[in-house]
């Protein structure tokens, strides 16, 4: 992953996308994220007008899955439903044929950023921590089957 510091275990989780890095911190369920690649490379998020994020949000379902669903992630989060009548209005002729392929399975590095873990955690600290993230990230919590599906993913990983 790009970037320096890494956080204290269990306070955040960072999830990367070959767009697009985000961070979680689990306290107060904030998302934040940067981009890493296109266009708009090295912006941050929190900086784009609505404009934007539909302008990235085209161009991530045009280069790469992941990257769409991380962004739809986090505008869910931050905008709610609010974002998807302008995305449909913006995107009515455009229908992109999403088949829910993702870049390819998680390796150890990615499942221990996923879940905020130190290489070398237990099987009990691999197991509260996916329990906690799923508490705040699950669909029935707000979350989205695209987070779910990777914190799952990243559990089975280092589980084997």
């Amino acid at each position: 992953m790009a970037g320096g510091t890494k956080a204290k275990s269990g306070n955040q989780s960072h999830v990367s996308s070959d767009i697009l890095e985000m961070t979680l911190d689990h306290d107060s369920g904030t998302m934040s994220g940067k981009i890493i690649k296109g266009p708009m490379e090295g912006r941050e998020l929190a900086d784009l007008s609505e404009t934007e994020f539909l302008e990235l949000l085209r161009y991530c379902r045009g280069q790469d899955d992941d990257s769409a669903r991380l962004l739809e992630t986090y505008l869910d989060r931050r905008f709610g439903d609010s974002w998807r009548a302008d995305d449909a209005a913006a995107s009515e002729n455009d229908q992109s044929g999403d088949n829910g392929n993702t870049s390819g399975p998680l390796n150890e590095s990615e499942a221990l950023d996923i879940l905020g873990l130190e290489p070398g955690a237990s099987r009990e600290e691999i197991i509260k921590a996916h329990r906690r993230m799923m508490q705040k990230l699950h669909p029935d919590h707000g979350g989205s089957n695209y987070l779910a599906a990777r914190i799952n993913e990243a559990k089975e990983c280092l589980l084997g």
